[in-house]
């Protein structure tokens, strides 16, 4: 085997594994990555139909990576929306996920309904990509029982909109967030918040009436 088919099964195994992946935006890049060996294994050899055909690949992954880098901070593209605690979407989104929040959140015990609590979906249109869930009971202290990226979004941070640009917290009279302890690959030093211990803590701004944006409560 010459460097030359090296180079072509190397592609064609990134193309392959990009299929595996969950993450949208790593199958993305690494379908990209893959189409652009391609194109350079197909034109070495004069192959020029595989040339024709990778290069439509990497047109469509560039497009689609630059939609989805584009977007991923627009608050026009995710939105908040608070459910009760009872809720049976609730309910089956957290049966639904149960093996992958696991995963990353080992301590999470849901107990069900509780007026001490809130619950929000982060939603892209009509598609779930997070839940997070509140426990009130700690007076100006909102602590997160649960913070849980859905798998195809992991490599995006759709939790800055629950702590950063939405009024959810500050309009509840929270001045402090603490999120749960024990938590596998936290996120939270890139949106502002300070270690503390096995946690991470967020100091609430006041903020001004009218200012929140992108929560909508449930009916």
């Amino acid at each position: 085997m010459n460097w030359l088919d090296i180079i072509g099964w190397s592609g064609s195994a990134l193309l392959v594994w990009s299929l595996l992946q969950t993450r949208v935006l790593r199958l993305r890049a690494l379908n990209l990555v893959g189409s652009l060996v391609l194109i350079g294994y197909n034109a070495a050899l004069g192959v020029w139909p595989g040339v024709g055909l990778n290069v439509v690949i990497a047109i469509i992954n560039v497009w689609y990576l630059r939609r989805m880098l584009a977007t991923r901070h627009d608050e026009r593209t995710y939105e908040v929306v608070e459910v009760g605690t009872g809720d049976g979407f609730l309910d089956h989104t957290l049966r639904v996920h149960a093996a992958d929040i696991a995963r990353f959140n080992p301590d999470f015990r849901w107990a069900g309904a509780d007026p001490d609590r809130s619950a929000f979906l982060v939603v892209r249109a009509d598609e779930v990509v997070g839940v997070v869930l509140v426990n009130g009971a700690g007076g100006d202290v909102a602590r997160v029982e649960l913070d849980y990226v859905t798998q195809r979004f992991r490599d995006f941070t759709p939790g800055e909109f629950v702590y950063r640009r939405s009024s959810l917290f500050t309009d509840r009279g929270y001045r402090r967030v603490l999120t749960p302890p024990g938590m596998v690959a936290p996120y939270y030093d890139r949106l502002g918040f300070r270690r503390e211990g096995d946690s991470y803590a967020l100091d609430l701004p006041p903020v001004s009436p009218g200012a929140g944006a992108g929560v909508r409560p449930s009916d």
